[in-house]
């Protein structure tokens, strides 16, 4: 894009009203009610003004879109939530734990065709709520009803393996699996759906129950499926929490009630909320927490690969993903070309509206993030690198063109911090040691992305790296999918692994009834089994 080209789009980024397209334009929506104890409570307390990062023009200039409001509850609403959920887990005895899988499965399937139903208005809802496009937003709602499908049919593979007994040593066993009580749900906002569903939704169909607290960007969204969770589910078996983390969390957690912490976010926050607990040893944490993925740009790397992956893995959703590459290092030989056709391929990526055909880079939806990344880009510059991109950097309201910043060293900030937003840090190397011990002394442990064609130059790397991260990428970029596979990290970047099976065995604990094989027990247990006396105890098979 020229010069004057680009300069024209950046300040004609954000429209008036009336040139919105009529499909994507949206109403408000102020919500007075939440769900508790399988009642929508009506709320007349305070609220949260829900403004989208999409700024409209008006004659006075450019102005944040409010888009809604939502219940700004306190730590007694909060209490009231855990209150239904504690009761509805009834010590393991409530009607939800004890109910047949099969049964389980039926409510979440339930679920999930109401869910379909509301695709428009949440899709809708993610665009205007976190700046994400219109193409991406329809991903992420598909993704997640793939994600719910999956793990169904994750749970009838192992329900159809734990539906016989084990003999050993002349004493037979069922082991199934059993939940584990109350689960505290906190998701992201970048994927406000999705990952939030992929900790939820498989808490959920193991038989505990939920307190779920929206993230702070990607709330109102939530709103239009609690008439889905209310007809799918018992009573008090999914609660919603809204307010803020810091007035209503901290007393659900030194309460000793919540059994499982599910949160995908800060470290900083897990740590924190961890510590309040006061029965460590009950409480499980499942966490998905902070990334500084590295990509590895070797002498013999394939170099447009590399830059359309490392482009693709960097920015996509403007890099507000935890599974973005944050960092690159570029082997010195090939440094400069990597650094030059990386740069020109970012020059060429479309900027513009959540709606705007095959946009790549739409508004940042947390407020302070622009000044932020140019505080980010002012430590490295007076630390000498400097922004090699045209027009990196730019920036106007919510928006911020992508910045590719070169060299980078450890004195600067872009080297260390994780800066979740489009900013490219390339750090120049000699040899592989270099990366190695970066990767072993930073705090963070996820993912890392190998390019090269020469296998001693990967072997070199391979080895050593699988034990720094959980997952190596070869010559091409990070990423969670697909689903089947571990998701997880070491060091500070997450606790407990996720997928769709490991997911299941995250939010529940293997449990077994065991008998020694004397005529009477087997006579007893027939009669148990045959007679369908027991959900736990059964041999039935699920189609």
């Amino acid at each position: 894009m020229e010069a004057a080209q680009f300069e024209d789009h950046l300040n004609n980024l954000f429209v008036s009203e009336d040139s919105i397209p009529e499909a994507f334009r949206i109403s408000e929506i102020h919500q007075r009610e939440y769900l508790v104890n399988g009642e929508m409570k009506p709320w007349n307390g305070n609220v949260h003004q829900v403004f989208s990062p999409i700024y409209i023009r008006k004659q006075e200039g450019l102005k944040q879109k409010l888009i809604g409001s939502y219940p700004l509850a306190t730590a007694n609403e909060a209490q009231e939530a855990l209150d239904a959920a504690v009761h509805a887990y009834r010590d393991g005895r409530g009607e939800w734990p004890v109910m047949s899988v099969a049964e389980r499965i039926h409510c979440v399937e339930q679920f999930t065709g109401k869910m379909i139903g509301k695709k428009e208005i949440i899709v809708k809802l993610i665009m205007w709520e976190i700046g994400k496009s219109h193409a991406d937003s329809v991903k992420e709602f598909d993704r997640t009803v793939e994600y719910i499908y999956a793990t169904i049919d994750a749970l009838k593979n192992l329900d159809r393996d734990s539906s016989r007994f084990e003999i050993v040593e002349g004493i037979a066993a069922q082991v199934r699996r059993s939940p584990l009580g109350v689960v505290l749900c906190m998701g992201p906002y970048n994927y406000p759906l999705n990952e939030t569903f992929t900790t939820l939704i498989p808490a959920l169909i193991m038989g505990n129950t939920i307190l779920f607290k929206p993230p702070k960007f990607g709330t109102l969204l939530h709103y239009p499926l609690q008439q889905a969770f209310q007809e799918s589910f018992p009573k008090g078996v999914v609660n919603l929490l809204y307010g803020r983390g810091n007035v209503i969390i901290p007393g659900l957690m030194q309460s000793g009630k919540i059994n499982v912490l599910t949160l995908i976010g800060s470290s900083k926050v897990a740590n924190e909320l961890k510590k309040l607990h006061p029965k460590v040893n009950r409480l499980r944490a499942v966490l998905g927490l902070d990334a500084k993925n590295a990509a590895i740009v070797t002498s013999k790397a394939d170099i447009p690969l590399a830059v359309k992956e490392v482009l693709t893995g960097s920015l996509s959703f403007n890099g507000q993903r935890c599974t973005a590459l944050k960092i690159v290092w570029a082997h010195k030989s090939i440094a400069d070309e990597f650094v030059s056709q990386f740069s020109a391929a970012v020059s060429e990526l479309k900027f513009g509206l959540p709606w705007d055909a095959a946009v790549s880079l739409t508004p940042l939806p947390e407020p302070d993030k622009v000044e932020y990344l140019n505080g980010c880009i002012a430590d490295a510059e007076s630390k000498g690198a400097k922004v090699v991109n045209a027009n990196g950097g730019r920036s106007v309201a919510s928006f911020f063109f992508p910045a590719v910043v070169y060299p980078v060293n450890s004195d600067m900030r872009l080297y260390h911090e994780e800066q979740f937003g489009p900013i490219v840090p390339i750090v120049p190397f000699e040899n592989a040691e270099e990366v190695i011990q970066y990767l072993i002394d930073t705090k963070y442990g996820q993912q890392v992305s190998i390019f090269t064609n020469d296998a001693d130059e990967l072997s070199e790397l391979i080895d050593p790296l699988v034990n720094q991260v959980s997952r190596l990428n070869i010559n091409t970029q990070s990423q969670r999918g697909p689903d089947v596979f571990p998701f997880t990290g070491r060091k500070d970047s997450a606790e407990g692994t996720l997928s769709v099976t490991d997911a299941i065995r995250s939010f529940s604990i293997r449990s077994l009834v065991a008998f020694k094989m004397t005529d009477e027990n087997k006579k007893l247990i027939n009669e148990v089994v045959n007679e369908d006396k027991s959900n736990f105890l059964s041999t039935k098979f699920i189609f």
